[in-house]
Order: structure tokens, then sequence, then C-alpha cells
């Protein structure tokens, strides 16, 4: 069993939460008998107070903890942009913190701010805690009565609010509209396929074929595993060299760059022989060259989503949970034709 709770406790004695705590804080409303009863069951089975269980009760820090996976990725800028606008309008404070995509690190860094120090979180999953699939920390954060909001990556399994992208429909729309400008060789470079998101934006890229009337082709799939975008362009020039291409939709952005100096280096134009779209949100895609069309993800409407929710249930304005989908946008720049 794991750590004692004032809950496990109030359910030993069929009573309710508030008598236990105050029995352990040896309230005079409480009859001896039943103080001493309790006291006696916590002490014997090594009940440590919960102090954020507590505090929360007693007090609100006004500061809400963030946990995001990479600084490496603008789009976590954009959305903790948004979180931080929305937070300061309604009088609170963040704490930003970075997992490093280490399920270990996610686990200290709720910990740390589980003393307390805040009233609430909003997290994207680290890559290794969404390959591991255990979200335990989490749900002990949120059974503490911390609420969560999870944003972009997060965990099917956990009863939170959670605000997404369209991943799936931001894929399949995008097939559509290069199949109407006259593509049929459309390829899919994934280097997310480990995630949830990756995966739907795979099943939507496969989904627009289907709805076009494409058959669907592995050898138009990649799916890249190396950390380093730099050898990013190394793995895409075979990959145009072996195949017929004339698009390429990419889950990100450093491998749409890479694909349009892939595409250069075997001699394609762009657009005119190679069209690449990037699902991005990103500084890239204005400064690459041409210009990247992208799907865009809207990271602060994001953020300021997430950060809304949160506010409203510490504030008690709702209760139920949601999971809010926010809708991708096409655009169009220099890099389709």
């Amino acid at each position: 069993m794991g750590k004692l709770t004032i809950k496990d406790i109030a359910k030993e004695f069929n009573v309710s939460i508030s008598t236990v705590s105050k029995a352990l804080n040896d309230s005079y409303e409480i009859s001896e008998a039943t103080k001493s009863k309790i006291q006696k069951y916590a002490k014997e089975h090594n009940y440590k107070p919960n102090f954020n269980a507590l505090s929360l009760k007693n007090r609100s820090t006004k500061t809400i903890g963030i946990i995001i996976p990479t600084m490496l990725k603008y789009f976590f800028a954009q959305v903790f942009k948004g979180i931080e606008k929305t937070a300061l309008e309604r009088g609170y404070k963040v704490i930003a913190c970075i997992s490093n995509e280490s399920y270990t690190k996610e686990v200290e860094i709720i910990e740390m701010l589980s003393n307390g120090s805040i009233d609430g979180f909003i997290v994207s999953l680290a890559k290794e805690t969404e390959l591991k699939e255990n979200y335990k920390h989490l749900q002990e954060a949120i059974d503490n009565g911390t609420p969560v909001v999870m944003f972009d990556r997060v965990a099917q399994t956990l009863a939170c609010d959670k605000v997404i992208t369209d991943d799936f429909n931001g894929a399949q729309n995008t097939v559509e509209t290069l199949y109407k400008s006259g593509h049929k060789n459309i390829a899919f470079v994934s280097t997310m396929s480990d995630f949830h998101i990756g995966k739907q934006r795979f099943l939507g890229y496969k989904k627009g074929l289907e709805n076009v009337g494409l058959s669907y082709n592995d050898n138009l799939v990649i799916n890249i595993f190396e950390r380093d975008y730099k050898k990013y362009e190394a793995i895409l020039i075979p990959f145009l060299q072996n195949n017929k291409i004339d698009s390429i939709i990419t889950t990100g952005e450093s491998a749409a760059v890479a694909a349009m100096k892939a595409g250069l280096k075997v001699g394609l134009v762009i657009p005119k022989d190679l069209s690449v779209i990037a699902f991005s949100n990103g500084i890239l895609a204005r400064h690459s060259s041409p210009k990247m069309t992208t799907i865009s993800q809207h990271g602060e409407q994001m953020g300021e989503t997430a950060a809304k929710i949160l506010i409203d249930k510490l504030e008690k304005k709702h209760t139920e949970i949601v999971t809010k989908v926010i809708k991708t946008d096409l655009v169009i720049r220099d890099s389709t034709r």
C-alpha cells in the first residue's frame, strides 16, 4: 500500500474526511473517544500529514506550475506566452519548469511543487513518461486535490482537463488540400511516431489518402528516431532519390526545413517539383527559404485555454472535466504550389 491518506483513514472508520482532519488536529469539536481512536490508528500506520492537502484547504498561493517537455520547440514558448498572459490577467503567478523529456525529472518537479507552493499544474508530458505510460505522479496530484490541466501531449487514461490540437483532422485536411492542387505522391515524415499526437497525425494522413482515393504506400512514410535534427537531411536525401514524391507533410518544422534542403540537393525545385508542409507554430517557417506552408497549431490560444480552464477550476467556476480541441489552420506560404 502507498502512503496512507486522510481519505483512507476516513474510509476505515466510516467518517468524513473533515472529521479525521479535526481529530488529527486535536479539535474540540470531536469526541475524545473518536479522537484517540483515529490518532492511534494514524500513528500505528505511520500516517504523515500531507501538508499539500492541508494547505490546499486553507490557503491558495495564486501560483500555477507549468511543466513543459523541452525548451527547443517554439510551440511551447507560444503556449507559455498564452498561459502567462491569462494568468496575469486573473492575478496568478506562474512557475515554469522543463522536464527535458525525462520521466524522473517530471516526477521530481511534481513532488517539489506539491509541497503547497502551487495551486495547480499545467502539463505537457515528457517523451519518457508517455513511452512508459506511467502517470502515477499526476494521478497522485489529482487525488490530493491539485487540479491538473494537460495540453498537447496528454495522458489518454487520466481523468483531468485537457487541451489538444485537432491533429487527426489537421493532417487529413492537408492531404486533401495537396490532392486538390494536383499532388499524387504525398509523403509523410514523422519525428514523433512514438507520441500519441504523432500517431494521430499519421492516421489523419492515411484517412486523407483514403478520402481522395489514393492508395497508401509504405515507402512514402518515414519515421525518424534520430534526436539530432542536423542529421535529418542525410536521412531524407535517399528517401527523395529512391521514391517518386511530389509533396511531403512533416510532423514538425525541423524536418520540413531538412526536407526542403534535401529536395534542393537532389535537384528538385520547391514548390514546382516538391511541396512541403509542416505541423508547426514556428519561427522557422517564416524565415525558411522559400517561406514554409504550415498547419498552424495556435500555441498561444492553447495556453490561454489551458490557463482559463485551470483558474476557473481553482475558483470553482466549473467542476466537470473538459477536453477542448483547438482547430488547426493551413497557413499557405511559398513552399507549396
